[in-house]
């Protein structure tokens, strides 16, 4: 089912074509109204109750979890994706002479944990290129063999959106007997993630992009044959009975159920996890199958008019529904964002493309702006 345009639920001007959800996403008026309440609470601190450190992160836990399709045990409440890959680093083994297998030009986060513990390891961290005339898919599969313990992935590219076939990443790795832990940063939200066909050791997913959230708060998915395993910190709330705050100075070694003992400490931000529960509520509203679509359709005009004008993209079937990179044929125009940032156009260039993301706020007026003013510049 197609969405019609919701630019009304967020306070976007007119002259505005932000087109550049896969940087930081506007926030809805709802989300904005729901941080405001939670910070208010700071004013009158003899108002919080208890039940505020726990009822609300459990309310966002479960609504993640019914997005992604599994059971809210299953799901940490994290500040950062760098803190969920290290989570992720810290409870999987690598040996001397194994190896961690990642992508050319994934985000950093995704990439500075796993080269230090292959350091650590004395293991070796694996680079796959992109390649030319063959997809990243099978590039990755090749590279997946009986010396690898992880593989580190997204399931599509943050620099342009290019998919990357996971089911086939994830069979390789069960295949060989590699751990998979996958950075959902630029999907989770706006795409269906099939995980119990995929069957991941870790997923994580900031919530301030796709998620429509607000930053410093993301999520961590922990399959359940890792959930013994060691939290980055030992904090009072992760802790069993931490609901008796009464009972707090009986020190507890039990954790409390599943993925909770992994959860970031003061997880509880009275306005940022409001802020996650409005966002989450919203998109389930929605629903993720038609923000897709909807998306595929927008996106697949904006490539039509890319093509009209001379310019380079990844075919739909390449790419995500969701956002796209626009190439040139001599390299990114100098200064091509501060020329269209002064014309209210917003895009980001990431690696040699211009990164093109819309969500349900943008129209097709924004790309007559964005289209016009390339048409200007070039």
């Amino acid at each position: 089912m197609l969405i019609p345009n919701q630019r009304h639920l967020f306070d976007i001007p007119e002259d505005i074509a932000y087109l550049n959800c896969a940087y930081i996403s506007p926030s809805l008026k709802s989300v904005i109204e729901a941080g405001r309440q939670g910070m208010e609470r700071k004013s009158k601190p003899w108002k919080i109750k208890t039940a505020y450190f726990f009822d609300e992160s459990e309310q966002a836990r479960t609504l993640f979890a019914e997005l992604l399709g599994t059971k809210s045990d299953n799901i940490a409440i994290i500040p950062a994706t760098s803190y969920g890959i290290a989570t992720a680093s810290r409870n999987l083994p690598l040996e001397s002479g194994q190896n961690v297998v990642v992508m050319e030009e994934q985000f950093p986060s995704n990439y500075y944990g796993w080269l230090e513990k292959a350091k650590k390891a004395s293991g070796n961290l694996v680079v796959v290129k992109r390649p030319q005339k063959r997809s990243i898919s099978s590039a990755l599969c090749d590279a997946i063999n009986e010396a690898t313990a992880i593989v580190a992935l997204p399931n599509c590219h943050w620099t342009d959106g290019a998919i990357i076939d996971i089911q086939a990443v994830s069979k390789r790795c069960q295949e060989k007997g590699a751990a998979l832990v996958l950075d959902l940063a630029q999907s989770a939200g706006v795409m269906s993630f099939p995980l119990a066909d995929i069957d991941p050791d870790f997923i994580v997913a900031p919530s301030y992009k796709w998620l429509l959230g607000p930053y410093s708060l993301g999520f961590l998915y922990v399959a359940p044959r890792q959930q013994q395993g060691e939290p980055l910190e030992h904090n009072w709330i992760n802790r069993a009975n931490s609901e008796d705050f009464a009972g707090l100075v009986n020190y507890r070694e039990e954790f409390q159920p599943g993925a909770r003992k992994f959860d970031v400490g003061e997880r509880s931000n009275f306005a940022l996890m409001p802020m996650a529960v409005a966002a989450l509520e919203q998109l389930l509203s929605w629903g993720v199958d038609n923000i897709a679509e909807t998306l595929t359709q927008f996106t697949g005009e904006i490539g039509e008019r890319a093509d009209k004008l001379g310019l380079n993209i990844t075919s739909l079937k390449e790419r995500s529904p969701h956002m796209m990179g626009i190439r040139f044929m001599d390299g990114v125009p100098s200064g091509l964002l501060k020329k269209l940032a002064e014309r209210n156009v917003f895009v980001s260039v990431r690696g040699n493309s211009v990164r093109v993301s819309p969500h349900l706020y943008n129209n097709s007026h924004d790309i007559d702006r964005l289209f016009e003013a390339l048409a200007a510049l070039l």
